[in-house]
């Protein structure tokens, strides 16, 4: 009997998500941290929510990141100019040189992941999975 395509996709995500925290712990960054830079590279300026939504967690636990990526200066957060509790936090150049680095051990996790995959039909295939879900 086939395995449930749900079961392979959920060993895939726990798999995947310890061998991305191994490659990122030399960096310093959990997962949430290197997620919200990668975001933050693509686009500055986002509020807290924002960032939450993006790297599917709460906004609670998005705090608590952006307080830990603020104290080793590899974002910032500035007051929005018409609303006063909006921070929105924008990568620093420190946080690119981390963020580059990092990028590399996951270029490389991925490979792995991909070796034996044709990865434009994966993507076209998990963006449909994604759509049919939403």
């Amino acid at each position: 009997m086939q395995p449930r395509v749900s079961y392979l996709v959920g060993r895939l995500d726990r798999l995947l998500r310890r061998r991305l925290g191994d490659a990122l712990a030399p960096h310093g960054l959990s997962l949430a941290e290197y997620t919200t830079l990668s975001v933050l590279r693509g686009r500055d300026g986002l509020s807290n929510a924002q960032l939450a939504r993006r790297a599917l967690i709460t906004p609670q636990a998005m705090n608590e990141v952006l307080v830990r990526l603020e104290s080793r200066r590899l974002v910032r957060r500035r007051p929005h100019l018409q609303h006063g509790r909006v921070r929105p936090a924008e990568l620093t150049k420190a946080g690119e040189r981390v963020l580059a680095g990092a990028d590399r051990d996951v270029d490389e996790v991925e490979r792995a992941m991909l070796r034996s995959v044709e990865t434009r039909s994966l993507r076209s295939l998990l963006r449909d999975a994604l759509r049919g879900l939403e």
